[in-house]
């Protein structure tokens, strides 16, 4: 019996979306969070985030791993085909989970581990990284993506992405 590919994990949002165009919705208060997830089917991919996608895919299994909320798992789904992204499943926050996304993408990291080899991570988030490089993981920083503090602050201190 051969064993399974090794994983390539790959976030989402700044790493291979755009989300520069929906970042406004977070600059008021309260934030819009339901607009800025609502207008996700119309992020631009991130080449450089595409590309590598690709590349990963020839000798992994990849794996998208997303602070995005369950309810837009068909949004999500819908756009990674359009976009021509490699197949694989889709990891998503539960709807009314707000713990910080280096806690809960931490978690899901761990959980793979224990029954497949997790190549490497690819995100924006520098806390995700840093963590997941201190309990072992190859990481990869995706900086081609713009991410403003509005963002920063609800991936970490609101548990919205």
């Amino acid at each position: 019996m051969t064993e399974p590919r090794p994983l390539a994990v790959f976030d989402l949002d700044g790493t291979l979306a755009d989300t520069a165009h929906r970042q406004h919705f977070l600059e008021s208060s309260p934030r819009d969070w339901r607009g800025f997830f609502a207008a996700a089917p119309a992020d631009t991919p991130l080449s450089e985030g595409v590309a590598l996608a690709r590349e990963a895919a020839a000798d992994c299994d990849l794996l998208y791993l997303t602070g995005r909320p369950e309810r837009c798992r068909a949004d999500t789904e819908e756009w990674l085909r359009a976009h021509g992204l490699p197949e694989g499943p889709v990891r998503m926050r539960r709807d009314h989970d707000r713990r910080p996304a280096v806690q809960t993408k931490l978690e899901a990291l761990r959980g793979l581990r224990a029954s497949r080899t997790v190549r490497m991570l690819v995100d924006d988030d520098p806390l995700v990284l840093a963590e997941a490089e201190r309990a072992g993981f190859r990481v990869v920083e995706a900086d081609w993506g713009r991410t403003s503090a509005e963002l920063r602050a609800g991936q970490e201190r609101e548990g919205r992405t």
